[in-house]
């Protein structure tokens, strides 16, 4: 038995420092599985309880530099307020430590800048000029202190993030400046006199400013990519009215317990999920499955918990509260799938690995190159600092998951959860899209449409006596039709349904069978007599089930079951999609194929047993497909998890909605069509962000290094590589969040 924990991460700066904590949690005895989310600032985790614990896992990532808080993942919604507030703190202190840096950075950029664009230089600046830019420059590295604290500690660890190389770069040029100061005011200077442009004090307060606004920039956007997580937490209501003893009392949310019946007028939010008892009204439940006209409720309907009652006022008892909620389960899920990994995200978590290292190589080696061909010390030590500086692995961390969280966002808010970033690389691939029959292309409520009787007893009665006694949509419509008719419907005995054939019992002391031609094929029953009625009524689409008693066929009852209203729509789009549709069912080819054509429906796996299913769908991806299922009950359950990619209704069971890769929350096939076409546009924007993330540092790097310089005679200012390291993760989720934009 495994356990799944979330914990909240802080102290990250970049994906190196993700890669890090990973390779450390790995490494323990008892972690499965440890993905951490850079934009999220999340870790999540799947350990053996038995082998290691919670407390260990937090030493762990203490050990490696970094703080943790558990998160309560879908049992208190309430963290998410808390972790709201320490992420809007945190970026007020970036905010604050950008100012400071800046004010105390202004006076240096003025005394550099000024005499270049021949702007006054106040005679104190030209006296004081070496120690005020010592102390402001000092000054802007105390604003700052965090982000040398940090590099420090990690260079101490032997894993070098993204701070190590700032503080290396910032450290190098504000040391340099520091000891040719010295060597000035002890007089040793080559004419006595000191020159600012021998000086790099406004280089390291140039870097630090620029990172500081790029950390600032990022926090702020980083937060924003979370706002579906946001918007969903905010749709629980705080209170509900409870009615106890005839007495209506309104108590907080989390006190609402299982069997209290609660109290909802119009205009309120429904607290939590339950069934109505009394009332009719319209409830809104876009904010939940996305469907824009409200739905009719009335006693016996399920209402959805955060929900909002639009006319009348209903009375219902509280079915599922707290974690067990729908809203909870689908906080949780987007949640789990925000911090999933896509494959692609692989790549760079490899290169992260040993970029830090890389980089301090290549920035040694530019150095000892340019003073190999005769270039000054300063030369070289402005290449090395800007080689340090440009670098920049927080883009690689935050192309994918800002993406994917985007992406899994956007998809909920229209009612479709996507559970994990496999998911939505998956889904581009697919090839073959294969939809259940009952209750998925059709509604799963079937009617009795034909009853051929054989013989002169009451066949609908006998059928529904025996018939009651099952839960199949099929059984349920003969026992509606006998009801509808007041037919007085006798106990049965040694009642057994048989899986995909149908179902046998004993009534008045004889043994009675109803199913398919395999049923009587198998009880030495010949069906051929009636072949001919039969295919009639299969070739109208209609599930013909024969009835015989003992060794006597005594008639045929025809049952057919009516298609959802956009099938047709969802097929079509998929196709359009160039993609092929299949249909499984456990009826026969004939209606299979009767359905097919309706449908335009490429092909047919008809007679298929439940445990038979799964099977289908690896014959299919044998022949090289990549195959999508889209099912709704728990016998589609083994399909959905063999298939490339599971799509399972929300309407269906819980299992099939668990073992879903990819669950539409309301009833509509075109939502297929939606997932596919959102979790292709999420990955084109993974693959944006990566290709700009390495572009920008395979051009950045060299360019910092001075491939140009012997071409052009232009070296980058180390402050011009801050800025652009600072904007180049700006950018990436900036990208990111013009998904915002997404309307189909």
């Amino acid at each position: 038995m495994t356990k799944k924990i979330i914990l909240r991460v802080s102290g990250m700066h970049c994906n190196s420092c993700v890669v890090n904590i990973e390779d450390a949690l790995r490494k323990q005895k008892g972690i499965i599985s440890a993905n951490i989310n850079f934009a999220s600032e999340k870790a999540h985790l799947e350990f053996n309880p038995n082998e290691t614990n919670i407390e260990d896992i937090k030493k762990t990532v203490k050990k490696a530099g970094y703080d943790t808080i558990e998160e309560r993942t879908g049992e208190d919604m309430n963290h998410h307020a808390e972790h709201g507030y320490s992420r809007n703190n945190n970026t007020k202190k970036l905010k604050k430590r950008f100012i400071l840096s800046l004010l105390f950075g202004l006076p240096i950029i003025y005394m550099v800048m000024g005499g270049m664009l021949s702007l006054p230089i106040p005679e104190f600046f030209k006296i004081y000029g070496i120690y005020i830019q010592f102390a402001l420059a000092t000054a802007v590295i105390l604003a700052c202190l965090n982000i040398w604290v940090s590099g420090v500690l990690s260079l101490k660890r032997l894993k070098p993030n993204m701070d190590s190389l700032i503080f290396i770069g910032t450290a190098t040029a504000y040391v340099y400046s520091v000891a040719i100061s010295i060597s000035y005011l002890l007089g040793s200077g080559a004419d006595g006199k000191m020159s600012m442009e021998n000086l790099y004090y406004e280089s390291a307060a140039f870097i630090l400013i620029f990172i500081s606004l790029g950390k600032y920039l990022e926090a702020v956007t980083k937060g924003k990519t979370s706002q579906a997580i946001k918007k969903l937490i905010g749709l629980q209501p705080k209170e509900a009215t409870v009615i106890k003893n005839g007495q209506e009392t309104k108590v907080l949310i989390e006190n609402v317990n299982v069997g209290d019946v609660i109290l909802v007028k119009p205009g309120e939010k429904i607290p939590v999920d339950g069934v109505v008892i009394d009332g009719y009204s319209g409830v809104d439940e876009k904010a939940i499955t996305g469907e824009s006209i409200p739905v009719e409720k009335k006693e016996g309907d399920g209402v959805i918990g955060a929900t909002i009652n639009k006319t009348g006022v209903l009375k219902f008892r509280a079915t599922r509260v707290g974690k067990d909620t729908m809203l909870a389960q689908i906080v949780k899920i987007v949640e789990e799938a925000m911090g999933s990994k896509a494959p692609i995200q692989l790549l760079a978590d490899k290169v992260s690995f040993y970029f830090t290292p890389a980089v301090l190589l290549i920035a040694l080696l530019s150095f000892g190159i340019w003073l190999v061909f005769m270039q000054s010390f300063a030369f070289a030590l402005t290449v090395f600092v800007s080689v340090l500086i440009i670098a920049c692995p927080c883009a690689l961390g935050l192309a994918t998951p800002t993406a994917v969280m985007m992406g899994t966002g956007l998809a909920a808010q229209k009612g479709i959860l996507i559970k994990n970033g496999k998911a939505l690389e998956i889904a581009k691939d697919l090839n073959v899209v294969i939809f259940d029959k009952t209750g998925t292309l059709t509604k799963g409520e079937p009617v009795v449409t034909d009853i051929i009787n054989l013989s002169s007893v009451n066949l609908l009665q006998i059928a529904a006596s025996v018939e009651k006694n099952s839960e199949h949509p099929l059984a349920q419509a003969i026992v509606q039709k006998a009801q509808k008719e007041k037919m007085e419907l006798s106990d049965v005995k040694n009642f057994k349904a048989i899986p995909g054939k149908g179902v046998e019992a004993v009534f008045q002391g004889k043994k009675i069978l109803l199913g398919t031609r395999a049923l009587m094929t198998e009880n030495k029953i010949d069906p051929a007599l009636i072949e001919e009625k039969m295919a009639v009524l299969e070739n109208q689409g209609k599930t013909a089930m024969i009835l015989a008693q003992e060794n006597e066929i005594l008639g045929i009852i025809a049952v057919a079951d009516t298609l959802k209203e956009y099938s047709k729509e969802a097929v079509e789009k998929l196709h359009k999609m160039g993609k092929k549709v299949a249909i499984i069912t456990g009826d026969n080819k004939r209606v299979g194929e009767a359905i097919a054509k309706e449908l335009g429906i490429d092909r047919v796996l008809a007679e298929v047993l439940p445990q038979g299913k799964s099977a289908e769908v690896k014959k299919l991806q044998e022949e090289g497909n990549i195959v999508a299922m889209v099912g709704d009950g728990i016998n589609d359950a083994p399909a959905l998890a063999q298939a490339d990619l599971g799509i399972a209704l929300g309407s269906g069971t819980d299992v099939a909605m668990e073992t879903g890769e990819i669950v539409l929350i309301k009833d509509d096939l075109r939502d297929v069509v939606s997932a596919i076409d959102l979790s292709k546009y999420t990955l084109s924007k993974i693959k944006q962000n990566l290709f700009w993330a390495f572009f920008y540092n395979t051009v950045g790097i060299p360019v910092a290094a001075g491939v140009l310089y012997p071409i052009t005679g232009w070296l980058l200012n180390p402050a011009i590589a801050a800025a652009a390291m600072a904007f180049s993760s700006v950018s990436v989720v900036l990208n990111a969040l013009s998904m915002k934009l997404y309307r189909k």
